[in-house]
């Protein structure tokens, strides 16, 4: 059996590099293995969208948007995957129970239990694994660079990104969620398929095997006063520690198979911390999309 392995050298804190030689000893225990050091998000697209049709197993290293570009190349095509996280947040793995440590993700590889998991399909163009976010905080993901996450970690975030975004733009919402219509305003907007955003367990109790989404809305007035912005930041924190069991009456809460969701056209959506579309979102269940390795005893 063959067994193409791709990482993103950027990733994380460059760990992957120090370990490919013990990488390829314990693969090649089961697999004939290639390593690929993939040069971009076009390059590893490319190499899982041709490698679906040569290889029998492709794992990835990198983070939650190596996961992304990984899917945009997969498309419709089938293969197995494996997952080893290096990422900053990785709430993939957070969602899966997959260990960060390498040799513990190798161990679920190698373990060879696989899942089919959901992942959503966005206006029929781009595919998301875990949550698809719009707000002025969603960007700090990818605003952030990448030499700052590397030496500070998840709190490169907070300090060369959420101090930059702190205000929080008003944009309207309308649309429909699991056959309830809505019509509002909000600071911030999650569609999830996952347990995990940011790192916090917003959505604990959901799984990627069930076909349905999450969908959070931070209400706000179209023209807040002072109060009501401050007001904003609270319920976010309330939306980060308690998830999406929170009971405020400016936190929307909603579950469905399938979310339209119409607002200003130069409002931009992130897909799993990447960058993705603007304006108008047509999101839908794909069912077991997507073949990974996952931990034997874990919920998926």
């Amino acid at each position: 059996m063959k067994c193409l392995f791709l990482y993103n050298p950027n990733s994380g804190k460059g760990a992957v590099k120090r370990h490919l030689k013990d990488i390829r000893k314990r693969l090649s225990t089961v697999y004939d293995v290639d390593i690929v050091a993939t040069q971009s998000a076009a390059d590893l697209e490319a190499r899982v969208r041709d490698g679906a049709d040569r290889y029998d197993l492709i794992v990835f290293s990198g983070g939650d948007g190596t996961f992304n570009n990984v899917l945009q190349g997969l498309g419709e095509k089938k293969v197995k995957l494996g997952y080893v996280p290096t990422g900053t947040a990785n709430d993939v793995a957070h969602s899966l129970g997959i260990p960060r440590r390498i040799r513990g993700a190798l161990n679920v590889i190698l373990k060879g239990h696989t899942e089919r998991l959901d992942c959503m399909f966005i206006n029929r163009e781009r595919y998301a694994m875990y949550v698809a976010a719009a707000g002025s905080l969603t960007c700090v993901t990818y605003q952030t660079p990448q030499r700052d996450k590397k030496f500070l970690g998840w709190f490169a975030y907070f300090f060369r990104g959420i101090r930059k975004n702190l205000k929080l733009e008003v944009f309207p919402l309308y649309g429909t969620c699991g056959g309830r219509d809505f019509e509002t305003n909000g600071v911030l907007a999650f569609v999830m398929n996952g347990r995990s955003v940011a790192g916090f367990p917003v959505n604990k109790d959901a799984s990627m095997q069930d076909g349905l989404l999450e969908l959070a809305i931070i209400k706000q007035a179209e023209k807040p006063n002072f109060f009501q912005r401050i007001g904003a930041y609270f319920s976010l924190a309330a939306f980060m520690v308690v998830g999406v069991k929170v009971k405020k009456r400016d936190i929307d809460i909603m579950r469905g198979d399938h979310v339209r969701i119409s607002t200003n056209e130069k409002l931009t959506w992130d897909f799993d911390g990447e960058e993705g579309l603007r304006g108008d979102i047509d999101v839908e269940v794909l069912r077991g999309h997507v073949e990974l390795c996952v931990p034997k005893h874990k919920k998926v």
